[in-house]
């Protein structure tokens, strides 16, 4: 049983966004099934950070999360910028009931338990964001789904996922990263960098937390183990 990462997949079965048209992103679906299945089984756990499909609902996501579905293993999403659909967990939860998706689980204010690990998360923050009182009110909102997440896991060891990265080339996102430290994770997985962005990814120990980025096209759409 093993824990795996990969963020961004950009789903598009049902909308005309397909991300075919960028650099690097060739017949990425493909890729990204024959890659998943060939590392994952089914007795193990992918952690998806954000930007699951371009769907602008639930209902229109649903051959997006009919894909994920039938892909080996267990899948833990959390919400990322681009995802539209996104309600609320419960408002999931019965979609993906409804529909016999039953290999996907929600991490919003919640945290969910590997061994003597805790996986928490939320979306994050980034300054492109930062565009008055509305984007502090999401802002804080999301220091406080991250806190809550952090303090459902106890007394367990940490570790992260985020959508944005909390800290990239030029930029550090202080508040975030005062709560990995305060909450002693160790390592926080983060996706958004895509393309040229790579280059601003900071990657390695940085203040006792080791950050990774796995969005979908810097791993070659194959998930990363985070735990063999």
């Amino acid at each position: 049983m093993s824990l795996f990462a990969i963020g961004d997949p950009h789903l598009s079965f049902s909308t005309d966004k397909p991300m075919d048209i960028f650099k690097g992103w060739d017949d990425y679906v493909t890729k990204l099934q024959k890659n998943w299945n060939n590392v994952v089984t089914d007795d193990d756990t992918v952690v998806i950070p954000g930007d699951i499909s371009w769907a602008m609902s639930l209902e229109s996501a649903k051959k997006d999360f009919e894909f994920i579905n039938n892909l080996n293993g267990n899948k833990i999403i959390l919400k990322g910028n681009h995802d539209y659909w996104w309600t609320t967990a419960s408002k999931a939860y019965k979609f993906f009931e409804e529909n016999e998706i039953d290999s996907i689980s929600v991490l919003n204010n919640n945290c969910f338990f590997y061994g003597d690990l805790a996986i928490c998360g939320t979306r994050g923050w980034f300054y492109e964001e930062d565009r008055g009182e509305h984007s502090a009110k999401v802002f804080n909102r999301e220091l406080i789904r991250l806190e809550t997440s952090l303090k459902s896991a106890g007394d367990k060891n940490k570790m992260v996922f985020l959508h944005y990265p909390p800290r990239y080339r030029g930029y550090e996102c202080r508040e975030i990263i005062e709560l990995l430290e305060r909450y002693e994770v160790r390592r926080c997985f983060y996706g958004h960098l895509h393309s040229e962005s790579h280059k601003l990814a900071i990657e390695g120990q940085w203040g006792g937390v080791e950050y990774r980025l796995v969005s979908a096209d810097y791993i070659g759409f194959k998930p990363v183990t985070v735990i063999l």
